[in-house]
């Protein structure tokens, strides 16, 4: 699946991932290949990102909001 992280400033990542972690405003929830449609808003925490190659990658955000559609993954966030 597809992940564009960005935020008012510049655009963080944006690449071909096998997972992302995100910390939810009710709790930590993992997004994978093929997820179904979902919009949620994020809390302050770890972005973990696992990418196609196996590199695992964490970025801090203080709050924002993912969307996942058609296996593309958008995550509007304050860093």
């Amino acid at each position: 699946m597809n992940l564009l992280v960005v935020t008012p400033d510049q655009t963080l990542y944006d690449g071909s991932v096998k997972l992302v972690q995100c910390p939810g405003s009710d709790g930590s929830f993992e997004l994978m290949d093929k997820h179904a449609a979902l919009i949620s808003t994020l809390k302050k925490g770890l972005l973990r990102i696992v990418e196609t190659s196996g590199t695992e990658i964490s970025i801090d955000i203080l709050s924002g909001v993912v969307e996942i559609s058609d296996n593309q993954v958008t995550i509007l966030a304050e860093k």
